[in-house]
């Protein structure tokens, strides 16, 4: 439902949004059987840990080059499964925390940044359409899976740490919005699942230096 492996993704995500300006990055984080049945009022609770270091990639109207970031980052996440119209249903919520320290030259003079916050929480809503009815722990016992469609809305929510002084954040400072559909088929020992999504951005309306920032929108 919301395994470590998802814990660990969404930790290189926040690193790689640390920039308030950052050239943009096609990925995508995967999360295996995010379209699965599971029986009505479950918990799940999940913590996790990463660490990164390397260069980050700018925006080329910063003049910042030869950066090098350190980061540390926690995280605590939350599920719970639920009953929506007879359908089985989970939402989830994502609380990361990052500790940052780095180095680079800013208009050729060399810098250092050490920060550490909140990144940007994500919640989300996910509902399997067909093929998994919501059912109790003792119905759940006699359910086979077969094929299961279902879909899904993610909201990361801007509370991250950010300061429109400084080129490096933990938090992006916009709002982002992914809805997604999945299917799910299950042949014997094996799970077949195929997703599809877009991801879609806000501007940064306190950019570097207080202007605003318009991004890729999807």
């Amino acid at each position: 439902m919301l395994p470590c492996r998802r814990a660990t993704a969404s930790f290189a995500l926040a690193a790689c949004a640390l920039v308030g300006g950052p050239a943009p990055a096609r990925a995508q984080d995967i999360e295996p059987r995010a379209y699965s049945n599971a029986p009505v009022g479950v918990n799940f609770l999940i913590a996790g840990y990463a660490y990164t270091r390397g260069g980050l990639a700018f925006d080329p109207s910063l003049p910042v080059e030869n950066v090098n970031l350190q980061t540390s980052n926690a995280v605590v996440a939350y599920a719970t499964v639920l009953d929506l119209w007879g359908k089985s249903a989970k939402f989830d919520v994502i609380v990361p925390y990052t500790w940052l320290s780095g180095s680079a030259e800013f208009r050729g003079q060399p810098v250092q940044r050490v920060v550490d916050g909140f990144a940007d929480s994500r919640f989300r809503l996910s509902v399997n359409l067909y093929g998994a009815p919501a059912l109790t722990l003792k119905e759940f016992a006699g359910y086979t899976q077969d094929v299961i469609v279902g879909a899904s809305l993610q909201v990361s929510v801007p509370w991250g740490q950010y300061d429109n002084t400084r080129a490096v954040n933990i938090g992006m400072n916009r709002w982002w919005f992914k809805p997604e559909i999945g299917v799910s088929k299950a042949s014997g020992p094996w799970t077949l699942e195929l997703t599809a999504a877009a991801t879609f951005f806000t501007d940064n309306t306190n950019f570097f230096g207080g202007s605003t920032r318009a991004q890729d929108p999807i």
